[in-house]
């Protein structure tokens, strides 16, 4: 793609090893809403939308959770490339989300990346004022470098990398395969592997 950030990237994760990798955060979503039956998947767009629902499908497929509510978040500080945007988190409440009654459902709250924080912590804020009985984090890739108070509960791969490089989720329609790949910023030109 000619507006990809130059330098190096690699593929760390196929499609084939990421669709395991999300068979296994629907089994484990599915152990933490076992009994319950009013669930909520709530995707941060952009990338946590199109996650939340290939999660949705799995949880459906596999453990028979077909009537999960879906919704999407759009809140918004770190461009792709991890520029910051906007010196505060920004939460664009959907008019259709004002007057949702969450109260007694048990919510999956689905991201690509878990970087500082900032994004999760103010979903849950926004979320966790609908009252509902529990709040989950669900994330593909987890840096290990969030800096609030902010757990994930369920993670698909944790990747420990150097702060200059970029963890870039490779998800449908955004892009035209899922994979994960590192990229190197630098002046090279960008190159891909496959695995």
């Amino acid at each position: 793609m000619a507006d990809q950030p130059a330098g190096r990237r690699t593929c760390l994760y196929s499609t084939d090893q990421l669709d395991a990798i999300v068979d296994d955060m629907a089994r484990q979503a599915a152990g933490l809403l076992t009994g319950r039956t009013r669930i909520a998947i709530v995707g941060i767009l952009r990338r946590g939308a199109p996650l939340a629902d290939r999660l949705q499908a799995r949880l459906a497929e596999a453990y028979g959770l077909a009537d999960c509510v879906r919704l999407d978040l759009m809140i918004k500080r770190y461009a792709d490339d991890l520029t910051l945007l906007y010196p505060e988190t920004r939460l664009t409440e959907n008019p259709a989300h004002a007057s949702l009654d969450l109260a007694g459902y048990a919510l999956l709250v689905v991201d690509d990346v878990m970087y500082r924080g900032h994004s999760m912590l103010r979903a849950v804020e926004y979320l966790a004022g609908k009252q509902p009985e529990e709040i989950r984090t669900v994330v593909l890739v987890d840096r290990g470098a969030a800096k609030l108070p902010v757990r994930t509960d369920i993670v698909g791969v944790r990747l420990d990398v150097a702060p200059s490089d970029v963890i870039e989720c490779n998800v449908p329609p955004y892009e035209d395969r899922f994979r994960i790949d590192l990229l190197q910023p630098g002046g090279q030109s960008a190159h891909q592997t496959e695995r």
